[in-house]
C-alpha cells in the first residue's frame, strides 16, 4: 500500500499538484511502525483527483476525500487540503474550504496526528509540533485543546485510545480538557464509541486505556456499571487482593496480549452483577454474591447489546460469565459433565477467563490445571460422540415425540458419556430394561 501511494502521489506531482503523506501512516512511520493504511493529502480537487485515476469513487466530495483503488482489495483515501468550518453536531463539519497544507493540519485532533511526510524529497512537514511530540511521547491536542475535543466529541474517546495504543503521556490541557467534557461524549453515536471501546481493550495496553476511562470520567457515561464495582468489599479468605473493582482490574490486567472481544468483555463483566446479589450472613458476617453468574449474564446481554455489539460477540461472552463459577465444581462432576463442559465451543475463552480470575484472586490454578488434564485424556476420541440410538429408535420401542423422549436420550448420551453403555444393543436393552412404559415420562418422570 504504500508504493501504491506514492505512485499516486507521483502521478499527482506529475500534474502539478502537491502530494503528501498525511496522518497517522507519517506517525507511525517515525515511530518505526507499520501503518495499517496510507493516506494522501493533496491540493488536486476532488474532480482532479478524479480525472487523473478514472474508477476513483467520491466517497465524501463535500469533504474532499475520493477513494483511488489500489490493487484488487487496497484503497488510497485522497483528500484535498481543506479548512473545517463550524461543527454544529459535534461530529462533522457543516462546511469545508479548501485549503493548504499548513491550514490543513490546524484541523486536526493531536500533533502526532497532524504531520506530512513528502516521499519523493524524503521530508517530513510539521506545522504543528508533532515531530517533537512524538520524541517526547506526549499527545497533545492541537491549538486549543477544548475546541478540538468540542468540533468532534469521538476525539475524547480516540484521545484515550490513542494515549492506549501509542504509550503515550497525555498533555496536561488536553488532559483536562478530555475529563472537563467528559459528559459530551454521550452525544456521539454508541456504535462510534463501541469502536473506540473495542480498539481499548483489545490492545494488551488495555490496562492502560481503562484507567483513564475511569479516571477521565468517559467510563461513567459509557459504562457505569464498573464504577459500582468500586467498594463492593468481598470476603477476604477469597479476595485478599481487595474489592471487585481491584479484582476486575487485576484480571485485565493478567490476559496475555492478544485476546478475543467476547473474553475481555467476559472477564470486564464477569462480576458486574455482585454489588446487586451481595448479601452477609447475620451470624458471621460472611460477604456472599449468591446468583450473581446467572444475573451477571443477563446484565452482560443487557450491556452489550445497549453498547449495539454483535450477537456472535454477545452470546460467548454471555455463556463465559453465566458458567464461570461452575469452575469450582470440576473435579465432583461425573465424566459425561465434565466431557459436555469441555465441548462447548466457548472453553477456550471460558478456560481463559476462569485462569485470570484464579490468579486475580486466590491464586490456586489446580481445578484449571485438572480440566487442561481431562481435556488431554478425552483426546483420543470425540468428547461428545453421535448417539447410540435416536428417537427414531425410540418410537419403535412405543415412545411418542415429545419432551419425555428427548430427556431420555439425554439419559442415554449421559451414560454414553460416561462410559456405561458402548453400543446400541447396549442402549437398547437399557431402555426396554429401565423404562419401558413412555407414559411413566409423559407425566414429568426423570429418565
Amino acid at each position: 500500500m504504500r508504493a501504491a501511494a506514492i505512485q499516486i502521489i507521483e502521478k499527482l506531482t506529475a500534474a502539478g499538484h502537491t502530494a503528501l503523506l498525511a496522518g497517522g501512516c507519517v506517525r507511525d512511520m517515525l515511530l518505526g511502525r507499520e501503518p495499517k493504511d496510507y493516506d494522501v493529502a493533496t491540493s488536486a480537487r476532488p474532480e482532479e483527483v478524479v480525472r487523473l485515476f478514472p474508477g476513483a469513487k467520491t466517497v465524501g466530495a463535500h469533504f474532499g476525500v475520493v477513494v483511488v483503488r489500489a490493487g484488487e482489495h487496497d484503497f488510497i483515501e485522497v483528500a484535498t487540503f481543506r479548512s473545517d468550518g463550524s461543527y454544529s453536531d459535534g461530529r462533522r463539519p457543516d462546511s469545508v474550504t479548501f485549503s493548504t497544507p499548513e491550514m490543513d493540519a490546524q484541523r486536526r485532533d493531536f500533533t502526532v496526528n497532524g504531520l506530512f511526510f513528502d516521499p519523493l524529497a524524503g521530508k517530513v512537514i510539521d506545522f504543528v509540533g508533532g515531530e517533537w511530540d512524538l520524541r517526547l511521547g506526549l499527545l497533545r491536542a492541537i491549538g486549543v485543546a477544548r475546541d478540538r475535543f468540542e468540533e468532534d466529541r469521538l476525539r475524547l474517546m480516540r484521545c484515550v485510545r490513542f494515549a492506549t495504543v501509542l504509550g503515550f503521556d497525555i498533555e496536561h490541557a488536553t488532559w483536562e480538557s478530555v475529563c472537563g467534557l467528559a459528559e459530551k461524549i454521550k452525544s456521539v453515536s454508541i456504535e462510534r464509541i463501541r469502536d473506540e471501546f473495542i480498539k481499548i481493550m483489545l490492545h494488551e495496553n488495555r490496562v492502560r486505556g481503562f484507567d483513564l476511562l475511569v479516571n477521565s470520567g468517559l467510563m461513567r457515561h459509557i459504562l457505569p456499571e464498573i464504577l459500582a464495582l468500586q467498594g463492593c468489599e468481598q470476603p477476604p479468605q477469597f479476595h485478599p487482593e481487595g474489592d471487585v473493582f481491584v479484582h476486575t482490574r487485576l484480571m485485565l490486567s493478567l490476559l496475555p496480549p492478544k485476546v478475543s472481544l467476547p473474553l475481555v468483555m467476559s472477564v470486564l463483566l464477569h462480576d458486574i452483577a455482585k454489588p446487586a446479589t451481595q448479601t452477609r450472613d447475620a451470624d458471621t458476617g460472611r460477604i456472599r454474591f449468591n446468583g450473581h453468574d446467572k444475573l451477571g449474564a443477563e446484565m452482560t446481554g443487557e450491556i452489550m447489546r445497549r453498547m449495539k455489539f454483535p450477537n456472535d460477540v454477545i452470546e460467548p461472552a454471555m455463556v463465559a460469565v453465566e458458567h464461570h463459577m461452575t469452575f469450582m465444581e470440576v473435579k465432583k462432576m461425573r465424566t459425561a459433565t465434565l466431557k459436555r463442559m469441555l465441548s462447548r465451543p466457548t472453553i477456550d475463552d471460558e478456560l481463559a477467563l476462569h485462569r485470570v480470575d484464579c490468579l486475580g484472586s486466590n491464586g490456586k490454578l489446580d481445578n484449571y490445571e485438572f480440566l487442561l488434564a481431562k481435556r488431554e485424556e478425552f483426546a483420543s476420541a470425540p468428547l461428545v460422540p453421535p448417539r447410540l440410538i435416536n428417537g427414531a429408535d425410540l418410537i419403535q420401542l412405543g415412545w411418542h415425540a415429545g419432551p419425555a423422549l428427548g430427556r431420555l436420550l439425554n439419559a442415554i448420551q449421559t451414560l454414553q458419556l460416561d462410559g456405561q453403555l458402548t453400543t446400541k444393543d447396549e442402549a437398547l436393552a437399557w431402555v426396554r430394561a429401565h423404562a419401558p412404559v413412555a407414559d411413566v415420562f409423559e407425566e414429568g418422570a426423570e429418565a
